[in-house]
């Protein structure tokens, strides 16, 4: 790509990102920073890292563009925070980081920065395929073994995501039940298998048999074309709704309601946002 002129707004985006990247560098300040930012390695801040990336899909899904704005902020400070401790080491810095990603991204878009003609997307996404084989070493003309495309999702993604793309991949490969009659079939097994762990005192038992249950439900949630993960994320946040009304029309604590009082005020929660359509 050649060299282009920057526009007004382009160097205002520039400056903001500088003045992000000083404050950065003045919070990790040996002599005039934060302890707290000072205190902070690459490992501890992974929670936040996640943290952050999770409230910010929270935000998008709300359609919210001032909370989408604040929380992309939060998201970036981690990226730039990350840097900055990286670079105290001469490891790499942001610039080495923003360079990175625009080499890669014009690397895999030949049909965009170079002479590659496409026609469909299954031609962009062959190229692309092609093109990470060869930044990994690997020759493109041969298939990696499926699980070597496995462990990659398993590495890289939350395990609820992760194993929904395990089993579709396995499933174009072949590893795939004739109906869903198996799957359920496959469920019961599964459940009976992890009431059977629970009877034991071995946890780590317990938790592989749970393990195998959760995976078994993704595949039935891919069956029926779901996302286990908004399906998650909507129980958690009808839970917290109700809580919430329980909450406001409790005239005491919760913890000093009975049991069976509790199951009375969950109930009414439940049918009042029912009413409301929430």
């Amino acid at each position: 790509m050649g060299t282009f002129e920057q526009t007004p707004k382009q160097t205002e985006i520039l400056s903001a990102v500088q003045q992000l990247v000083e404050v950065v560098a003045r919070l990790r300040s040996p002599d005039s920073g934060c302890p707290w930012d000072l205190a902070q390695t690459p490992e501890t801040l992974i929670s936040f890292v996640i943290e952050e990336a999770y409230e910010t899909v929270d935000a998008l899904r709300s359609g919210n563009s001032a909370a989408i704005c604040e929380e992309l902020g939060d998201l970036l400070l981690q990226v730039v925070l990350q840097a900055q401790i990286a670079s105290e080491t001469n490891q790499f810095d942001l610039q080495t980081v923003a360079q990175g990603i625009t080499d890669k991204l014009i690397r895999r878009h030949p049909h965009v920065f170079g002479d590659v003609k496409v026609q469909s997307l299954e031609d962009l996404h062959r190229n692309w395929e092609r093109i990470k084989a060869v930044e990994e070493g690997e020759d493109p003309d041969i298939e990696p073994p499926l699980s070597k495309k496995l462990s990659r999702y398993g590495r890289s993604l939350p395990p609820i995501m992760a194993s929904l793309k395990i089993s579709q991949k396995a499933a174009e490969a072949g590893f795939e039940w004739e109906t869903v009659d198996g799957v359920w079939d496959k469920f019961n097994e599964e459940l009976t298998e992890f009431k059977d762990a629970i009877a034991s005192e071995d946890q780590a038992h317990q938790e592989s048999e749970l393990g195998d249950l959760l995976f078994t439900i993704i595949n039935l949630a891919r069956w029926y074309d779901l996302d286990p993960s908004a399906a998650l994320q909507g129980t958690n946040h009808r839970f917290i709704q109700r809580l919430q009304l329980m909450e406001t029309v409790a005239d005491r604590p919760l913890e000093n309601y009975t049991l069976a009082e509790l199951e009375t005020l969950w109930q009414q929660a439940k049918a009042t946002l029912r009413k409301s359509g929430e």
